[in-house]
């Protein structure tokens, strides 16, 4: 499985994700949405223009935007 979390600085929804994978043994690639232009782009391609974060995606597969119970970012 290939995780990947497109995130940003002082996000307090992308900590609680990065939080529940490591303490659920599960490795993921982390990329800063707001500062690296290339990983914002591929993140708005992936999420169909999205900019909330986390933006989860699973073998390159779209998961979701926000993180929680209903999902917020």
């Amino acid at each position: 499985m290939s995780l990947v979390i497109y995130t940003k600085p002082d996000c307090p929804y992308c900590e609680q994700a990065r939080t529940y994978y490591r303490e659920n043994g599960i490795d993921f690639v982390e990329y800063d949405a707001q500062n690296d232009k290339k990983h914002q782009e591929d993140m708005l391609e992936l999420s169909g223009g999205d900019l909330v974060v986390p933006c989860i995606v699973q073998d390159g597969e779209y998961v979701q935007s926000g993180w929680g119970d209903p999902p917020r970012g």
